[in-house]
């Protein structure tokens, strides 16, 4: 089934905007907090836009190809790696506490689980090509 330009475009746009959005308080915080008021949680504003920045990657994928179980694949890889640096992190910063630890080994459990996970030959086959 093809996907009209408009899907396509919409992707590309919503990806970029994400993207966009979701680096500016990763590299400027203090600008982004300038816009948008104070915020108590920094780590809680950092993971938030890793988030976004992981369904920025699965919409500018969708936008590329065709989506399929690889896309499904990507964003929960993706996601639970963008948690799991962001606890090792800010433990490691001392703004969180150890528990945080628990979380981040749970989330490297389901990479592994990803990274081993077979998708199935009709998908892995699959006509991936543009529209």
């Amino acid at each position: 089934m093809k996907r009209s330009r408009f899907i396509v475009h919409l992707l590309w746009i919503q990806g970029i905007y994400y993207a966009l959005t979701a680096t500016w308080p990763l590299v400027h915080i203090d600008s982004f907090m300038m816009a948008t008021g104070p915020k108590q949680d920094i780590w809680l504003v950092k993971t938030v836009s890793v988030l976004i920045l992981c369904m920025s990657l699965a919409l500018l994928y969708g936008a590329c190809y065709n989506t399929d179980y690889r896309l499904i694949r990507l964003i929960a890889a993706s996601a639970a790696l963008g948690l799991m640096v962001i606890d090792v992190w800010y433990y490691l910063q001392g703004v969180i506490k150890w528990v945080y630890l628990l979380d981040a080994f749970t989330e490297l459990v389901l990479i592994a689980c990803w990274c081993m996970h077979k998708i199935p030959r009709s998908q892995l086959f699959r006509n991936s090509s543009r529209y």
